[in-house]
């Protein structure tokens, strides 16, 4: 079983799904969808639709260089079966995928180190620009924290008050006990 690449948005194509385009000169072209044959008929460019594996990559939010890529196109290769072979193809694909993904989250976390700093920088300016908007607010919010606290000590107060009577009532019932 082969499993194919879509030519459009690179994503693959399983046996039985998608449609293949057969041009003059014998080139075929397989989509997996659709969508994505109406984009190749539009003349778009991979590259330039955001969706697309192809603009992924020249944007650098995919890795476009590594060598388990290589491994991909190794294991594409039509062989005669042999189970032993199966057995550890299988589990040197397990092997593979889990070192893409990481490598993928290190290269994600390597790309979006300076993105929090630069969150952050971002939203203090906003806060600078706007920050007669928000001290009206905190202001606000102060009173609120002040009115709440008070309330809840008026609270524990009155519990405690309580607490204390019924202490006492309870000695007098005692004592008269």
């Amino acid at each position: 079983m082969r499993i194919e690449k879509c030519y459009f948005c690179s994503s693959p194509c399983y046996p039985g799904h998608g449609m293949v385009f057969v041009r003059n000169d014998s080139k075929q072209f397989r989509f997996c969808r659709s969508k994505c044959h109406r984009n190749f008929n539009k003349k778009r460019n991979p590259r330039k639709v955001a969706w697309t594996k192809a603009y992924r990559k020249t944007r650098g939010k995919e890795m476009a260089v590594d060598s388990t890529f290589e491994f991909e196109k190794r294991r594409n290769r039509p062989v005669k079966y042999d189970r032993d072979l199966m057995g550890k193809t299988i589990l040197a694909m397990h092997k593979v995928q889990e070192i893409k993904e990481k490598r993928e989250e290190r290269f994600f976390a390597n790309r979006m180190k300076d993105a929090n700093a630069e969150k952050k920088k971002q939203a203090r300016v906003e806060i600078e620009k706007s920050i007669e908007l928000l001290a009206p607010a905190v202001a606000k919010r102060e009173d609120v924290m002040r009115n709440v606290v008070d309330s809840a000590r008026a609270r524990i107060a009155a519990r405690k008050k309580s607490v204390s009577q019924r202490v006492a009532v309870n000695d007098d019932v005692m004592e008269e006990g």
